[in-house]
């Protein structure tokens, strides 16, 4: 069974408020951009797993990924995937029912970076320089990979989008 994961970085988040890290909500261009992001998810088919940090930049990032069309059948935070690496992120997919056709992993750089580059073969795929670079705001990579969650691990998966919603 082919499965599909999207990792996506949250959404432009605000340095000025004076807000602990994680209590820091979006900015205005993240407030903007988020239900971009969504507009692209409602593109794919609807999500059954998010996998969230408890951050409120992730928070405010899925629900304004929502107000642009993004659906999930369930929608769970986790607070070790605050400032998760890519093992933390692994070992919930992993938990995850074998039911469970795809999931997004809502986080934070470096995790989401590491996750793809983890999980997915280097190939000419043309989101890979991009990819070299960096994993900006609200960017999202979909992974596929064949075989169950509990098993998913280096070199299983394929890079089929990435994609850097803006506004311009």
């Amino acid at each position: 069974m082919t499965r599909t994961l999207y990792v996506m970085r949250h959404a432009k988040s605000s340095w000025s408020t004076g807000h602990a890290d994680h209590q820091r909500p979006l900015n205005g261009r993240g407030r903007r951009e988020a239900p971009l992001a969504g507009a692209y998810l409602a593109t794919r088919a609807p999500i059954d797993q998010v996998l969230s940090s408890t951050s409120t930049r992730t928070r405010e990032t899925w629900a304004a990924a929502e107000e642009g069309g993004a659906e999930a059948n369930e929608v769970n935070f986790y607070q070790q995937m605050y400032n998760g690496r890519a093992e933390d992120h692994l070992e919930l997919l992993r938990e995850l029912p074998s039911e469970t056709q795809s999931a997004l992993i809502l986080a934070h750089f470096p995790g989401v970076l590491e996750i793809v580059r983890g999980l997915a073969v280097r190939d000419d795929h043309p989101g890979w320089p991009s990819l070299d670079e960096n994993f900006p705001t609200s960017a999202i990579a979909v992974l596929e990979f064949d075989g169950e969650w509990e098993s998913l691990g280096p070199g299983d998966a394929k890079l089929i989008d990435y994609v850097i919603p803006r506004d311009n």
